[in-house]
């Protein structure tokens, strides 16, 4: 549950969560890599949060580690996409928490 409370705690990590939400309402067409099946490479989620990507990638580890987001790797570079799975049950622990 810290892990969860950790991610959600910091609004960069909630905006990423909601944008990938919509990848290809919110970001430009990938060389490499589907928006919707592989997920949105770190770079452009560095441009769009205005932030390195080295700060990019920390964040991304975070929700990682949260099992909030799942990484795939193409070439050199990792893309992310929403852990739907991972983020009912911190919604379910959330909610029970709170009840």
């Amino acid at each position: 549950m810290n892990e969860i409370t950790r991610a959600l705690a910091n609004e960069n990590r909630c905006l990423i969560l909601n944008w990938l939400k919509d990848p290809v309402a919110h970001f430009p067409p990938q060389k490499l890599g589907d928006l919707e099946k592989d997920g949105v490479c770190v770079i452009h989620l560095a441009e769009k949060l205005g932030i390195s990507q080295p700060s990019t990638t920390k964040h991304m580890k975070i929700l990682h580690e949260a099992g909030l987001v799942k990484a795939t790797y193409i070439s050199q570079w990792t893309y992310y996409h929403r852990d739907e799975q991972g983020l009912k049950t911190a919604r379910n622990l959330i909610c029970n928490l709170l009840e």
